[in-house]
């Protein structure tokens, strides 16, 4: 570690938990960061301010008006610009020396298959229910930690999923993949603005703490906040051994 990233990340390496050999750990981990909205922007901020080595961006969207109400790592500025590019942008203001890979396709198994295996964590700020299952496909194929999150309207959660843990359940132990149900989009439900900067960086803390040893993730719980009350409530959640994802992992 040169002398600038003592100083840099000083506050970090003043915590026991962290240390030098917990910030040595994160800059070399690899987050991949699936999308780059709401939840993607403070997440991937924070993980570049706290000297994540390399970061990899993917959105297939671009920069429109309506995200700037939440979207903090966007600009009016960069309205028009892909999602990724702006986002890359913004955490290079922070930390030029975070190495940033941007991807502006869709997650799809293909993509997934190439990226998650070279990942050390891997961030869910996807906004649907295909892509959130295909990203737990994804990690449990190849034994990657996910963090996941979601917010709409007023209401956010936020879990982890770690296949390397023979007790962890994964997204589809909660939710079927052949569920059907309406989808809900901010577009037309609304999103308090506040709530994705909370989850987001929530999900930058659980990444951190899984790549730095810092502390145990919050693996097997569901966390779900109330914004309108301000009042988290948890589940835990057993892994479905009848799993159709992951109970080829075994006991």
């Amino acid at each position: 570690m040169t002398d600038e990233q003592l100083l840099r990340y000083s506050r970090h390496i003043l915590l026991d938990e962290v240390g030098i050999e917990g910030q040595e750990r994160v800059l070399a981990a690899n987050a991949l960061v699936i999308g780059a909205g709401g939840l993607g922007s403070p997440a991937a901020l924070y993980l570049g301010s706290a000297g994540v080595g390399r970061i990899t961006l993917v959105d297939h969207d671009v920069v429109d008006l309506t995200n700037l109400q939440r979207q903090v790592a966007h600009t009016t500025d960069r309205v028009g610009q892909p999602k990724v590019a702006s986002a890359a942008q913004a955490v290079h203001a922070i930390n030029p020396d975070v190495h940033i890979t941007t991807l502006q396709q869709k997650a799809d198994e293909a993509l997934l298959d190439t990226w998650v295996p070279q990942a050390s964590v891997v961030l869910d700020c996807s906004d649907n229910y295909t892509t959130r299952h295909a990203v737990n496909a994804a990690c449990i194929r190849h034994g990657v930690p996910l963090v996941a999150g979601a917010v709409i309207r007023f209401d956010g959660q936020i879990m982890v999923f770690d296949p390397r843990d023979a007790a962890s359940p994964c997204y589809a132990c909660m939710f079927a993949p052949d569920a059907e149900f309406e989808e809900v989009q901010c577009s037309t439900m609304g999103v308090f603005a506040p709530l994705v900067g909370v989850i987001g960086a929530m999900q930058a803390a659980e990444a951190l703490k899984l790549v730095s040893g810092a502390a145990p993730a919050m693996t097997g719980r569901l966390l779900m906040l109330d914004g309108r009350s301000m009042e988290w409530s948890t589940m835990n959640v057993p892994r479905d051994s009848g799993c159709k994802v992951c109970s080829h992992r075994g006991p």
